[in-house]
């Protein structure tokens, strides 16, 4: 099945997961967090850092944060954050996803009712909070599903308003509405398997076992993905592999053999090799220069 920019939003199911307020401690510190959900902060006081889509985001008062689904991501507060979040599932058709259609911002400035937005949200989904920061402790199918099952004891105003709250907010981080995104137009397999290439980038990616997974010869599989992304898999599968390992190198202390072994390089001569080709520059001379 192939959806296109004309039939994204007319069909976008959203299903609030949780929504809270936290304070958080030098404890919210975590790597490696790939969440098959959305979340959106409104940040009240202190600061911390979000790591995703090769940007670092430094979090403060008053602004509003999106981390989409299936993306790469670290949290990391030094000393002390207090927000609002809200953890969101977003569909279109059986399998895709909003941000296939259109291009987001992820860092904007509050304006006037937002936080009511949010402390409304809170209102009329009572008790639905993380007991717990760490994202592995809910990552995972059957927590997801609790949580998707609260929303049946919503009434039928208080699902329609939360569905509206939602949508409002995630507006703010929309780019301009006026220009479709170039990821227009997605084949739903390939979506899937780039979903999972994102997922498992450490281990062995074959082109082979990704059409197998799609029950497609390689040749058709290379050439659908190649209309879906721009790029042939083996070309996408590098440069997301470089891409985290910018990350890595700028968000964590480990070593270049460590990194290589993370996305799935563990040649530390042929990871060395491909770097300098992405980026213009060694590994050591990218972690000097991005620091963080």
């Amino acid at each position: 099945m192939v959806y296109t920019l004309h039939k994204s939003f007319d069909n976008l199911k959203i299903t609030l997961l949780n929504v809270g307020y936290a304070d958080l401690s030098h404890k919210w510190d975590y790597d490696n967090v790939i969440s098959p959900y959305s979340r959106l902060y409104y940040i009240t006081d202190g600061t911390a850092k979000v790591y995703h889509n090769n940007t670092a985001y430094v979090l403060k008062p008053d602004y509003l944060y999106l981390i989409p689904s299936y993306t790469y991501s670290r949290y990391k507060c030094d000393e002390h954050m207090s927000q609002y979040y809200i953890s969101v599932m977003d569909e279109i058709g059986q399998s895709f996803s909003m941000y296939n259609f259109y291009e987001f911002q992820y860092e904007v400035q509050a304006i006037p009712g937002d936080r009511d937005l949010f402390e409304r949200l809170l209102t009329i989904n009572p008790n639905r909070n993380l007991v717990r920061e760490d994202p592995k402790v809910y990552d995972n199918r059957p927590t997801l599903l609790s949580f998707i099952e609260r929303n049946k004891e919503l009434s039928s105003s208080a699902m329609l308003e939360t569905q509206g709250i939602i949508k409002v907010l995630f507006s703010r981080f929309l780019k301009d509405e006026s220009a479709p995104s170039k990821k227009s137009i997605w084949n739903e397999r390939i979506l899937e398997t780039v979903r999972y290439i994102h997922e498992n980038l450490p281990h062995v990616l074959l082109v082979e076992d990704l059409a197998r997974r799609c029950h497609l010869t390689p040749d058709h599989f290379s050439r659908l993905f190649l209309e879906s992304t721009g790029q042939r898999p083996i070309k996408y599968i590098q440069h997301k592999r470089i891409e985290r390992a910018q990350l890595l190198l700028t968000t964590t202390a480990n070593s270049l053999q460590t990194i290589a072994e993370k996305v799935g390089l563990e040649n530390i001569s042929y990871f060395s090799r491909l770097f300098k080709k992405e980026t213009g520059k060694t590994a050591g001379e990218f972690r000097r220069e991005h620091w963080a």
